[in-house]
């Protein structure tokens, strides 16, 4: 069952990325960490209303966040639509246990089905270059690659940025 982040979700949430952060270290993708995703930000993402769970057996093990907030760092990439009408992803998350489940597609569907409903026409987000696992979903659910960024105090290594396109805006 997917459904809105509540504050309530806060500990599980924290909980839940963290063991994603330990197995992709685990597997030498050093994407997440101690320090990110923060509980600071995880707190930001329910309060705002901008995270949903996944809740599967009472647990909860899957999570995502998405709005209209376009980070500045966003600003060099050359998008196919207008930044009006795009929502940005962030945060996809499935506890290391219920991967392969069909969990993360079937968040990714929630989202894109939400951001559809609402009139926006493209989702834009970005996975680290070295985790070709989540290049490997997101380029099969029909997203474009448009460029690079880079998190300095994450990784030397650069953070592709995605967009999917649901229909062009009219000039």
């Amino acid at each position: 069952m997917i459904r809105l982040g509540k504050p309530s979700d806060n500990a599980d949430t924290k909980v839940l990325t963290e063991a994603c952060a330990v197995h992709m270290q685990q597997q030498g993708i050093e994407q997440w960490n101690e320090h990110y995703p923060s509980l600071a930000i995880l707190t930001k993402d329910l309060t705002a209303g901008d995270a949903y769970v996944y809740i599967q057996d009472g647990r909860l093990v899957g999570t995502v966040m998405f709005s209209q907030d376009k980070d500045p760092l966003y600003n060099p990439i050359q998008w196919s639509t207008p930044d009006a009408a795009a929502y940005y992803v962030h945060r996809l998350a499935v506890h290391p246990d219920y991967q392969g489940q069909g969990i993360a597609k079937a968040l990714m569907d929630f989202v894109e089905g939400k951001i559809q409903q609402s009139g926006g026409s493209a989702v834009r987000l970005d996975t680290f270059s070295q985790n070709p696992r989540n290049n490997k979903f997101y380029k099969a659910r029909g997203y474009t690659q448009l460029g690079d960024i880079y998190f300095a105090n994450k990784s030397p290594y650069p953070f592709h940025c995605f967009e999917k396109v649901f229909r062009k805006e009219n000039p």
